[in-house]
């Protein structure tokens, strides 16, 4: 069972489908969770929609294309633009994040009428494998964090008892994924988060109060919903983005292609308008853009299960997180060096998958214009980070930006260079 791939069609038994979907609701949980506090939205209304879009993908991809959709870093500098960290100025966010899911539409309708060939001159393997690359990289820093403290010091024993934590976990999820057999070696992120949390629960880092805000947590209550307000200044703003979300979109399925030995991009017109469908429906809530995660690729590059079903289940869960606020103080009680013991594992396979994109095209890593492509990019977006580059009022996160930039420099360096292959 351990060496079989399951393809997207593949069906599992309904109590194997629960634990795996919970997995994949544990991998992107922080991500999802985070960009909404960064950007002033409320996170119970994320983790709802990112079910509801990743439902919408789904049927839109006739599930064909395994992946789960959770809220977008791309966002954040410009969200925070029109914003300006004041939470009455959300709708007009909102307005901005719905005319990109529109743009975003315009891109599949363009895609599914003529093909991927345009997308694929505009971002041919070198920079798809860039733009992958440099998420695992861009996210580094939030996994170290976890995994040791933001200061990166070790300065007292509830250092070094948090760090036991995080190399526990790390522990147990690698040696089930790479020794256990059977069933139980497709779940090491849930396994390893699990004994994590355990040990935190033993060692007092899950403290009464986490316990308390479980305990008094409602067990059933609606997420609170927003409705945009029209502003053409946040239209400007934050429309552009959805080219960050068309380059991030192509090169995940390009990644998934590779590890699941199928090619992927004949959905990628599908791909791209459930993608857009799913942000749209979010805005219109008052949830985050949407985007497919490469957490949950990470997931299916470990454990060679790519069934659409465990999206479905992983989505269903999701749903009654944000309609359960009891359920979601649990997974939110969740330590941050638990987290940062599977993330590492995480972060680290997107950025092998980048990787695994330029050896799987055979592009040519002796060729100096796919070596600037390349490390420029992945070089600038990793040293922004989340903090990103500033002009005036406007940020753009790094992720965002080593996007832009890789699109860029592609296009740039190879004006007048005709005989030269697609990166």
């Amino acid at each position: 069972m351990e060496d079989r791939i399951y393809y997207p069609e593949d069906k599992l038994p309904l109590a194997r489908l629960i634990p795996m979907g919970m997995q994949h609701v544990v991998a992107m949980f922080g991500a999802t969770v985070l960009a909404p506090i960064l950007m002033g939205f409320n996170p119970q209304t994320a983790i709802f929609f990112s079910g509801i879009g990743t439902l919408l993908f789904i049927l839109i991809t006739r599930a064909k294309v395994p992946s789960y959709l959770g809220s977008s870093f791309a966002f954040i500098g410009p969200v925070l633009a029109v914003t300006g960290g004041v939470q009455a100025n959300i709708p007009y966010a909102l307005s901005g994040i719905a005319a990109a899911a529109l743009l975003y539409a315009a891109a599949a309708a363009v895609t599914l009428k003529y093909g991927s060939a345009w997308i694929d001159r505009l971002m041919p393997p070198i920079v798809t494998g860039a733009v992958v690359a440099l998420i695992g990289l861009n996210l580094s820093s939030s996994a170290v964090s976890n995994f040791i403290n933001s200061d990166f010091r070790l300065a007292g024993s509830g250092d070094y008892i948090r760090l036991a934590v995080a190399c526990v976990t790390f522990a147990v999820a690698a040696f089930v994924s790479i020794y256990l057999k059977g069933f139980i070696r497709l779940l090491p992120i849930l396994v390893g988060v699990a004994a994590g949390y355990a040990l935190s629960l033993a060692l007092g880092i899950i403290g009464p109060e986490h316990l308390a805000a479980i305990r008094d947590a409602a067990w059933l209550g609606l997420p609170p919903f927003i409705k945009p307000a029209f502003s053409p200044g946040a239209m400007l703003v934050i429309a552009p983005v959805f080219v960050v979300l068309v380059a991030e979109n192509k090169g995940h399925i390009e990644a998934i292609s590779g590890y699941m030995k199928r090619d992927l991009n004949p959905h990628l017109g599908r791909a791209y308008l459930g993608d857009a469908a799913a942000t749209f429906v979010s805005a219109m809530g008052g949830g985050t853009p949407q985007t497919t995660y490469a957490e949950n690729m990470g997931v299916m590059a470990i454990t060679r299960v790519f069934s659409v079903y465990n999206f479905i289940a992983a989505a269903c869960i999701a749903i009654l997180l944000g309609l359960c606020p009891k359920f979601g103080a649990v997974v939110e009680s969740i330590p941050g060096p638990v987290l940062g013991g599977v993330t590492v594992i995480l972060y680290g396979l997107i950025a092998m998958m980048g990787i695994k994109i330029w050896l799987d095209a055979k592009v040519d890593l002796c060729s100096h214009k796919n070596l600037i492509i390349a490390g420029a990019s992945i070089i600038i977006s990793t040293g922004l980070g989340v903090k990103g580059f500033t002009v005036g009022r406007v940020n753009m996160a790094g992720i965002a930006f080593g996007t832009v930039l890789a699109v860029l420099l592609n296009l740039a360096l190879s004006l007048g260079d005709r005989d030269a292959k697609p990166g």
